[in-house]
């Protein structure tokens, strides 16, 4: 089985307060984003958004916890998933496959199998060294989330696009291997642009019930902004993961993590490809962290300013729609002159959500449901449909620096 798997993380606590009070994704704090965004993006990319009422039901009772793990404090997953959705997303690949870890390994980027499978993805050896995922001595780069989840999308890719872009025998090549498809859609007297993938004949029922794990998965992440408490809890800053370049002086995770102001602790858990923390490398494969997107350093932390954060996830593609990353800046670089493109890019945006409305909008961001409704051509008994973009603040005038929202510093 070519399995491969994923890890999610981190879901901070929803405040005890209204949905108002949490950040929004273009106020939240440098090295973070709002988890409603990561969200979004998943279910933007969707191929198949619908659900009838009883999609899987088998598979949604056995996955009900994933919603769960997303919204949870505890746990590494929001994170995790938010990295993989960008990955999929730059190379313009559907979120569904971005479900791939939570069946594979729970998302868990340590994940180690009896039968030998490791990683976020649970790819075995054979298939890792196929898609060139580096592995040595000291270094298993099935259980790093960067060079696996790189893999993964670079052998996605191909099978999507092996199979006419139907995600549904994407993935069940993903799970039995693209030859056994091919064979199964020659027997069928079916071709990948005309299939019916539940009726491909001489794949084990494991392959076919692997479609319908992830549609289940997808259903019940695509309705559980049904609950308001699920969207509270996911209404919260959540670290923007990217992979960052270690020096070659630094020869471990904890002297990484103190120059740069990051949790030693919490690195470790999302980089377990180097045992006991302890960086290896070599010239061919320079070391290379999951970490926290130009976060600041802590108050007296040393040797600043040695580590890169890349711009986006490693993915095969980059594409527009990927966030842009800055790199972390040194105490001695001059403050930029903004552009007007930059101001116009400051001002705030709001993706419509279920639940929502004008006033829940207007509260949120600290403004009159007037300028909301006005800035946005609406008026007062307009509809608003989930995936709908408003603006919040007006055009920003040169120098002019946009507004905090409510609650926040």
């Amino acid at each position: 089985m070519a399995g491969l798997v994923l890890a999610l993380v981190l879901a901070a606590p929803a405040c005890a307060g209204a949905a108002e009070a949490a950040p929004d994704a273009a106020a939240a704090p440098a090295g973070t984003r709002n988890g409603r965004e990561i969200y979004q993006r998943f279910r933007e990319g969707l191929a198949d958004p619908t659900c009838k009422a009883d999609a899987s039901a088998r598979w949604r009772a056995h996955f009900a916890h994933a919603p769960r793990q997303m919204a949870s404090s505890s746990d590494d997953v929001l994170p995790l998933f938010g990295y993989v959705v960008d990955s999929l997303r730059a190379a313009h690949l559907p979120t569904e496959f971005a479900l791939i870890p939570f069946v594979e390994s729970g998302y868990k980027p340590g994940a180690r199998s009896p039968q030998g499978p490791a990683g976020l993805w649970q790819m075995i050896a054979i298939t890792a060294r196929n898609h060139k995922v580096p592995m040595r001595a000291g270094y298993d780069g099935r259980l790093s989330p960067i060079d696996s989840t790189t893999a993964a999308v670079r052998y996605l890719k191909t099978l999507h696009g092996m199979f006419a872009g139907d995600w549904r025998l994407a993935v069940m090549a993903y799970n039995a291997g693209e030859y056994r498809v091919l064979g199964a859609l020659k027997r069928g007297g079916q071709t990948a642009r005309n299939a019916t993938p539940e009726t491909l004949p001489g794949l084990s029922p494991i392959t076919h019930a692997y479609v319908r794990k992830l549609h289940a998965l997808s259903c019940l992440l695509e309705q559980a902004d049904d609950r308001e408490e699920w969207l509270q809890a996911m209404d919260r800053p959540v670290p923007l993961l990217a992979s960052a370049t270690v020096p070659d002086n630094v020869t471990d995770v904890t002297t990484w993590a103190r120059r740069n102001g990051q949790d030693a602790a919490r690195l470790q858990r999302l980089n377990p490809a180097f045992v006991g923390g302890r960086i290896s490398r070599t010239a061919a494969n320079p070391a290379h962290l999951l970490a926290i997107a130009a976060a600041p350093p802590a108050a007296g932390a040393v040797d600043t300013g040695n580590a890169e954060v890349v711009a986006t996830p490693d993915a095969p593609e980059k594409a527009a729609d990927a966030p842009v990353i800055p790199a972390e800046a040194t105490i001695a670089d001059p403050e930029p002159v903004p552009t007007e493109a930059a101001r116009s890019a400051t001002a705030r945006r709001h993706t419509v959500v279920r639940g929502d409305n004008p006033s829940k909008i207007a509260a949120r961001y600290g403004i009159r449901v007037a300028e909301l409704l006005q800035r946005n051509d609406l008026h007062a008994n307009s509809r608003l449909k989930p995936g709908q973009i408003l603006l919040i603040d007006a055009a920003l005038a040169a120098g002019e620096a946009p507004r905090a929202a409510a609650g926040t510093p």
